[in-house]
């Protein structure tokens, strides 16, 4: 079966720094997936925030560019982060200091990851690798992936989503 329009989208933290493991910056991506999807810009399938990158599988608006839409997302993130650090972690903020000509500060690695989805089984593949993440031994944040707040794995183990802005895959396969 084809599936039009799916990406599996991953952004990782400059130098790889573990920024996002205090639950404050973890929510405002959180925020942002929940506004965008509101605005029915973007449809979330699964995700994982980890203390210093995420992963998504989505599906982006047509109308919208995708590139422009995902710069958009990590630069509202990234900026929304960087002014929290400035104000309340002085020493994390100056670490993320790069002087180009563009920027002072960077909070996201350039070139995201973004990567289209053909077939179901593929998207099954991205979705599993999402959800075990938090359990694999370098990580260790959870027993079992369903544990994990910052994922949407209790949303296909239960069938609740706690975060109001999950779908899950298979029904956009029926449609």
């Amino acid at each position: 079966m084809m599936i039009n329009n799916f990406y599996f989208f991953t952004a990782t933290v400059l130098n790889w720094k573990h920024i996002l493991k205090p639950d404050k910056y973890k929510d405002i991506l959180i925020e942002s997936f929940m506004y965008h999807v509101g605005k029915k810009l973007l449809r979330i399938f699964a995700f994982v925030i980890m203390p210093n990158h995420f992963h998504t599988v989505w599906v982006i608006n047509e109308t919208l560019e995708r590139s422009d839409f995902q710069r958009n997302i990590l630069k509202f993130t990234g900026q929304t982060i960087l002014r929290d650090l400035k104000l309340n972690h002085r020493k994390i903020h100056e670490s993320m200091y790069i002087g180009a000509k563009d920027r002072k500060y960077q909070f996201w690695e350039r070139n995201p990851l973004s990567m289209p989805l053909y077939s179901q089984k593929v998207v099954e593949q991205k979705i599993n690798y999402i959800h075990a993440n938090p359990i694999i031994p370098k990580w260790n944040l959870a027993n079992e992936p369903q544990d994990y707040k910052y994922s949407s794995a209790g949303f296909y183990y239960t069938g609740k989503d706690e975060f109001g802005f999950l779908e899950n895959y298979m029904d956009v396969l029926n449609e």
